[in-house]
């Protein structure tokens, strides 16, 4: 077979015209200096506010939490925001464990304030310590007493055990106590709260070998269970306790001191609902808190159309800013959990052990 000769090469082809085709590449761009300057200086912005922010949580920390002693502010409430005559709202809210919070703070501001002629004590509390409740009533009834200005309760959701104690601050004041129509109030009582952990430490081969200056130093340990000696002595406690709570309501309730065994009746730890505690005699009405301002400016004898009312709340700090924001969440207290390890006497409404610091 003989060889064929390669094919033709082919004609090159004519030079596309100009414009046909895909575009030429073009060199990259570069930022002008102005926008590397500006980029550099949002990025090292972000940094110092990051690391400041960081720095301020370190020593919220490491010194318990700024703003831990928030100052007062008076926010408006109703009626004439020009008013010369004050009216206050005081807000006791959450558990008590210790008296000398913000609701102190916010009686020390109303005992300094001239203009302050009527207080509504707002109470949200399912109660707490006999020590701490037995302290905000004190300092109520002294504010009342100093200033010579009438105090009207408003119960909230719930206004129990030591919630109620405080609320006698109001004294024999005659249609004083305000419930909402879902409140919550009464469990007039107290314990002492103790989980006995012998047997459960013992499975783990736990024991307690404490040294103690006498037979009744451990008493009321989780390690080992109460003695007939020890119950007999812890009851002794509540029943002083139990009394004094009586004594108290007897005081701000003048149909209980006619007739005692009409309070014993009531107290038995049970919660009343507002009609319940209306019927008994534990509350006065049945109304908002509106509804105790009104009261308060009528005791004081004010005009109405002249009085300003006002709401305290603790002014925000940075930390609060920062971290809370306009409300916080309840969080677990280190210390309130190590105080749940101590026998201790409560006021206090509730299924659990508290281990939440009172919000006030």
């Amino acid at each position: 077979m003989e060889n064929q000769p390669y094919p033709p090469s082919q004609p090159p082809m004519n030079p596309p015209p100009p414009g046909y085709g895909p575009p030429l590449a073009q060199p990259p761009r570069r930022r002008s200096v102005f926008a590397r300057v500006l980029i550099g200086a949002l990025v090292v912005s972000l940094l110092m506010m990051l690391g400041f922010s960081m720095l301020v949580g370190m020593v919220a920390l490491s010194t318990g939490g700024l703003g831990s002693e928030r100052r007062v502010k008076e926010k408006f409430f109703s009626h004439n925001r020009d008013g010369q005559d004050k009216v206050a709202i005081i807000t006791l809210n959450g558990v008590i464990l210790e008296g000398d919070g913000f609701i102190k703070r916010q009686i020390d501001h109303a005992l300094e304030d001239e203009n302050l002629k009527a207080v509504v004590l707002r109470v949200d509390s399912p109660g707490g310590t006999v020590s701490g409740s037995d302290y905000i009533l004190h300092h109520l009834r002294n504010l009342v007493a100093e200033r010579k200005i009438p105090l009207v309760v408003s119960m909230g959701s719930m206004a129990a055990s030591g919630g109620y104690y405080v609320s006698m601050a109001v004294g024999d004041t005659p249609n004083s106590i305000f419930a909402e129509p879902t409140t919550w109030t009464g469990s007039i009582g107290v314990k002492i709260p103790r989980y006995d952990l012998s047997k459960l430490l013992k499975t783990w081969g736990v024991e307690e070998d404490t040294i103690a200056s006498g037979p009744y130093k451990t008493m009321g340990s989780l390690a080992k269970p109460l003695s007939p000696e020890e119950k007999k002595i812890f009851q002794s406690l509540v029943d002083d306790m139990f009394g004094r709570f009586k004594m108290i309501i007897r005081e701000g309730r003048p149909k209980f001191e006619k007739d005692p065994e009409a309070l014993d009746k009531l107290a038995t730890g049970q919660i009343f609902d507002a009609p319940q505690a209306l019927e008994s005699g534990l509350i006065d009405k049945i109304g908002f808190v509106e509804d105790a301002v009104d009261r308060a400016i009528e005791l004081a004898q004010l005009d109405p159309e002249t009085v300003r009312v006002v709401q305290y709340k603790p002014e925000p700090t940075l930390a609060s800013v920062l971290f809370e924001g306009e409300s916080r969440s309840p969080q677990l207290d280190p210390a309130a959990l190590l105080e749940m390890a101590s026998p201790k006497a409560y006021y206090l409404s509730t299924w659990l052990p508290s281990a939440l610091p009172a919000k006030q």
